[in-house]
């Protein structure tokens, strides 16, 4: 039998998000799914798979163009199987606080598609994000990394509970 077939697309900037997928990718396959990880861009088909997890980098309250062109270009078909959500962006520790609701054009998404869940990590700006206002950021103290890699696990792993993996 073959193992579960998950797509973990992404639409990033400056890598943090990336980073994001990259983590859930290397979380289910070690829970024993196949996971391919993709820039969002990249994703013409989601039909060869069990599964979808979508997500973008925030920029003033809206998600990455490629993330979002990725769901309205695949829509008939992320409607018809498993789909989470995941946002990343604040710089802060406000997403280890609290649970911060989607932004209002992905809640959206969510009820178009049908997803099942949707979560905001903390999101990362450090001295070798380019631009900038990121360069402001940092000159500035606000930088920094808060994205937590065991948050990002866990919610993989409740994924792949979902999908019927045994770990």
């Amino acid at each position: 039998m073959n193992p579960t077939r998950v797509l973990v697309a992404y639409g990033s900037k400056h890598g943090a998000t990336a980073g994001i997928a990259d983590e859930i990718g290397r979380t289910l396959r070690a829970d024993g799914l196949d996971a391919v990880v993709l820039p969002a861009d990249e994703v013409r088909d989601v039909s060869g798979y069990d599964g979808v997890v979508l997500g973008g980098a925030l920029y003033a309250g809206r998600w990455n163009g490629k993330a979002s062109r990725c769901a309205r270009r695949n829509a008939d078909q992320l409607r018809d199987r498993p789909l989470w959500l995941f946002s990343s962006g604040p710089v802060d520790s406000s997403a280890e606080q609290d649970d911060i609701p989607p932004a209002p054009g992905v809640a959206r998404r969510m009820k178009k598609l049908g997803a099942r869940e949707h979560v905001t990590f903390g999101g990362a700006v450090t001295a070798e994000t380019p631009g900038r206002i990121a360069r402001t950021l940092v000159r500035h103290g606000k930088g920094g990394d808060f994205r937590n890699p065991a948050r990002i696990q866990e919610w993989a792993h409740h994924i792949g509970d979902e999908l019927g993996t045994t770990r």
